[in-house]
């Protein structure tokens, strides 16, 4: 092989693409594809069958398994072998369209958020990939002063804390983010910060040093400053996500670089990528950035860092930004990648 051609082949890793599949123009399944580690470029090469609206995927810490949520009335998770990429097994949630999951720091149990029901549900994780029966099921309670969304509780993402030691579930209908003690396998409650009512807290990202955090509230377009300690979130600061005169607008996703500099979030309705920075006081909202597509329901980073990709439902494309590590700064970079209603994108780590 030539230097060339090697060099060429290192710079391209695999990316999947978790999409609704029920849905008028929906997807076939999971997408599959590659990227580019310089440019960002997208390209999709294959799609995994079998799998029923997979709204979001996550891989195995050792990156031989793939994890999807199956957001249906009768919620389901699928465990798919990514070496194969063949459907391992499935199990049912217990709870209504499960839209997010996450492992727990062993591996050894997946946790789904489910939205409609407002529930959590636990499940075992076997060492070839499969999981087991759902082993705990958590239901939330509250609801909030907007009828429409907030008649009752709906969790939207359930997230560990960066010592492992406690998860963080979001929840939306309850204006409040629920925090958990995770051991043998069960979850115990051991707080419950509550947010301003109609506010519709959607996902939570931890800065790297664990003593902040920061909540998208996706009903009244706002990100909130939570100090943490101990399994204790308590919110502060408050900021809008988009200037003042924007559209109706509805945060969906919020990331925190590796320095804990930066802070991102995706704007449905604005259509943009908020991009705040970090300081001793807070939040300050540096720009927004055009996100190159509608309603970017997902954003995420390439396990570098040096890439920003955002999956835009409502415009059937996923574009992709180079990210000035010094700055925060994004540039659009590449081509935008068509591709049927993404509504998540996961860059793997090994490649």
């Amino acid at each position: 092989m030539t230097g060339g051609t090697a060099e060429a082949a290192a710079a391209t890793r695999r990316v999947f693409f978790g999409a609704y599949t029920t849905w008028s123009g929906g997807a076939k399944g999971i997408g599959i594809g590659t990227y580019d580690s310089v440019s960002g470029q997208l390209r999709t090469t294959g799609v995994i069958t079998g799998v029923v609206n997979p709204s979001f995927v996550i891989e195995s810490r050792d990156g031989r398994f793939l994890y999807a949520v199956n957001e249906n009335t009768k919620g389901e998770v699928t465990a798919i072998n990514a070496v194969t990429l063949k459907v391992i097994n499935k199990q049912a949630t217990g709870g209504a369209d499960p839209c997010h999951l996450t492992l727990d720091p062993s591996g050894k149990y997946l946790i789904t958020a489910d939205y409609s029901s407002g529930s959590l549900s636990v499940f075992p994780v076997n060492a070839d990939g499969s999981l087991g029966a759902r082993t705990q099921k958590v239901q939330h309670k509250g609801s909030g002063p907007n009828k429409e969304r907030q008649e009752g509780p709906h969790a939207h993402h359930i997230v560990f804390d960066p010592a492992g030691k406690y998860a963080a579930a979001v929840d939306l209908g309850a204006d409040s983010v629920f925090v958990y003690s995770f051991t043998g396998g069960k979850l115990t409650q051991v707080s419950q910060a509550k947010v301003k009512p109609g506010a519709g807290p959607r996902h939570i990202a931890f800065h790297p040093d664990g003593k902040t955090a920061y909540v998208a509230n996706e009903l009244d377009s706002t990100i909130v400053t939570c100090s943490y300690a101990n399994g204790t979130l308590t919110p502060g600061q408050v900021l809008k996500t988009v200037p003042s005169g924007s559209p109706t607008n509805y945060p969906a996703e919020v990331l925190v670089s590796a320095d804990g500099k930066h802070v991102y979030l995706s704007n449905r309705g604005h259509d943009s990528i908020a991009h705040f920075t970090v300081g001793a006081t807070g939040l300050t909202l540096a720009g927004t950035t055009a996100v190159g597509g509608k309603y970017p329901r997902h954003i995420t980073f390439d396990p570098t860092g040096s890439l920003l990709f955002a999956a835009n439902q409502n415009s059937n494309n996923v574009t992709s930004f180079k990210v000035d590590k010094a700055t925060g700064g994004l540039t659009p970079s590449g081509t935008a990648l068509q591709t049927a209603i993404p509504v998540c994108v996961l860059p793997t780590r090994l490649g």
